[in-house]
């Protein structure tokens, strides 16, 4: 090696323990088109992604996975320019929709919602079934990050080619579901899944919003937690269709069958969530695949006496109607904020009302009348 290619700081004493060389840069970027180089200089693409509705509806009809997706991420985006291709595409998707079951699965924290849904969804697919599982992840408060993490706690199920795992963050939608979950059950049922496990975030009290959107609501819950003496008083008691004790296994399977029975003792009491059923509760052991043909069993049973009594075909009705509504509600709050007499009035009534000089009730009505007198 010539020294004129060693660093300046060489030192020629210790050539043999020395090995580091200066290389020559090379200009330019090798086209002969050379551009001057920025730093923190990125190309962004500015050009409109071309997007074919009625193409990917046909691929995910055709069962390809990429494609669905795809049509997921698209109806989950929130750019204006993506609301228009969603639309067409759900519109495509709509007579391949609706013939599945779709059941919500909630619970507290630490009840093994994904070691369950995991066991459950491998049993599915033994049978023949098809399985997508929409799970939610909470999604911060503060930096509205999510790390959907049950994808990857669900390893068995999702290398089995028969399931479909979809994990989305919740958006810190009350509830514990995402607010396009209703659109992602479509695109999966006209892939051709026959089951549609939809698990919360198991955020407690306030998971009943999954009920509006599900045909069966399963409640978990573990021994020991004290939700034994609270469940007479949980709102979400009265939601469920099925109480699974979870976790029913070594030295906790007696405890879990006594719990069983003291839930099955308050259910008595309560009104069923489902008329003409009785919700029952259940012990599951997702750890050694116990239970799972009872349980799905009890859901077949339930599938059958809805739809020859007519209340499943019901609740699917009233499901669209709560769901036509909420869009309402969601596209005139979004208009009522964006709007720009709004948006300038806002931060002064905000400060007004913040400091103790006018009633919050003023101040929504001046907003209130600023918002009618503009859209004049």
């Amino acid at each position: 090696m010539k020294d004129e290619k060693k660093p300046e700081w060489f030192d020629p004493g210790k050539a043999d323990s020395f090995s580091s060389t200066v290389k020559p840069g090379v200009s330019g970027n090798g086209h002969g088109n050379e551009l001057p180089a920025k730093a923190g200089r990125f190309i962004k693409k500015t050009a409109a992604r071309k997007i074919d509705p009625d193409s990917l509806a046909a691929e995910i009809m055709d069962g390809n996975r990429t494609a669905l997706a795809k049509g997921i991420t698209l109806i989950e985006s929130n750019a204006e320019r993506d609301f228009q291709y969603a639309q067409s595409l759900l519109q495509s998707l709509l007579p391949r929709s609706g013939k599945s079951i779709r059941i919500g699965i909630t619970g507290v924290p630490g009840a093994g919602k994904s070691t369950f849904i995991e066991s459950f969804g491998s049993y599915l697919c033994e049978l023949g079934h098809k399985v997508a599982v929409l799970a939610v992840d909470p999604t911060s408060s503060l930096t509205g990050g999510s790390i959907l993490g049950d994808k990857t706690r669900m390893e068995k199920l999702a290398r089995n080619p028969r399931a479909f795992i979809r994990p989305s963050p919740s958006g810190g939608k009350l509830g514990g579901v995402h607010r396009k979950t209703r659109e992602t059950m479509l695109v999966c049922e006209a892939a051709g899944f026959d089951v549609i496990l939809v698990e919360t975030v198991g955020v407690g009290q306030s998971e009943v919003i999954v009920r509006d959107m599900v045909d069966f609501f399963m409640l978990l819950v573990l021994t020991g937690a004290g939700d034994e003496l609270q469940g007479m008083k949980k709102g979400i008691m009265e939601l469920a269709d099925s109480v699974i004790v979870n976790k029913a296994d070594g030295q906790n399977e007696q405890a879990a069958k006594k719990t069983k029975e003291e839930y099955n003792r308050i259910l008595h009491f309560l009104q069923p969530a489902t008329k003409g059923w009785q919700t029952t509760a259940l012990t599951s052991s997702a750890l050694y695949d116990k239970g799972n043909d009872e349980i799905w069993k009890m859901i077949s049973d339930f599938s059958s006496l809805t739809k020859k009594s007519g209340i499943f075909e019901m609740r699917r009705r009233a499901q669209t109607k709560e769901w036509l509504n909420d869009l309402i509600i969601d596209q005139l709050q979004m208009n009522f904020f964006q709007h720009s007499a709004i948006k300038s009035l806002l931060p002064k009534i905000e400060n007004e009302v913040i400091s103790g000089n006018r009633p919050v009730a003023s101040g929504v009505d001046e907003l209130f009348k600023a918002f009618f007198e503009a859209k004049k």
